[in-house]
């Protein structure tokens, strides 16, 4: 089963006066729906746009595996386990908060910052906070996050290129940039046209390919059904 859903759908938040605009794929604070609190392991996907200068303060996670995708500008990180680091387009971020981690999120560049960041259930709570970033992953190659029992597929496309997307139990595609068509995803009588934003969520996916409409960018990730916890 194939379920597409538009980037025009997701919820607006944020603050637009501290120049944060946040589009949630899933039921995320206020903007609560039953029918939308996870899928496979991920429970939230976030698109996220600073304005220079803006942040989110110092705040706390925990047992949350949070993947960080830039689109477009440089990601400030810090946080209570001692990290510090610049996050540019190209590069992988994870922060497994585990039992608890503080961590501050911020554009201190002079201009615009947009990044997609990932929220996956981990298999198991508690232990020590763990941290990564791969920098510039090369197309093609999976990114394991162990703790969620996930896998990240960093695809990037020119136009008329095709790329399987993989057999599994839950596959969540999210395109960053341009267009693509999904196999058998069927809207008025075609394949569904998949627009940067929009995001597809499918159920024992098999045997199925994205074919690029032009250049673009996409995260797909592998998961089992539901995490099972230990």
């Amino acid at each position: 089963m194939i379920e597409v859903r538009r980037g025009e759908e997701r919820y607006r938040g944020g603050d637009a006066e501290a120049g944060i605009d946040t589009r949630h794929a899933f039921s995320f604070g206020h903007h609560y729906d039953p029918d939308n609190i996870r899928f496979g392991a991920m429970i939230a996907c976030n698109e996220e746009r600073l304005a220079p200068g803006a942040g989110f303060d110092e705040h706390p996670h925990s047992n949350t595996e949070i993947v960080t995708w830039v689109v477009e500008g440089e990601l400030t990180h810090r946080d209570t386990a001692g990290h510090e680091t610049l996050v540019r387009a190209g590069d992988v971020q994870r922060l497994s908060s585990a039992a608890g981690v503080r961590h501050v999120e911020r554009n201190d560049s002079d201009g615009p910052l947009c990044f997609v960041q990932m929220w996956l259930a981990p298999t198991a709570f508690g232990g020590e906070p763990d941290y990564e970033v791969v920098r510039g992953i090369a197309d093609g190659t999976p990114y394991a996050v162990p703790r969620a029992d996930a896998m990240l597929h960093v695809r990037r496309l020119a136009a008329g290129d095709r790329t399987a997307v993989p057999d599994g139990a839950r596959i969540y595609v999210h395109v960053v940039r341009g267009a693509v068509r999904l196999g058998d995803a069927l809207t008025d009588g075609g394949p569904a046209l998949l627009e940067a934003g929009d995001a597809a969520r499918v159920t024992d996916a098999k045997e199925l390919e994205l074919t690029a409409e032009s250049p673009a960018e996409l995260l797909m990730w592998e998961m089992r059904e539901e995490p099972t916890y230990g």
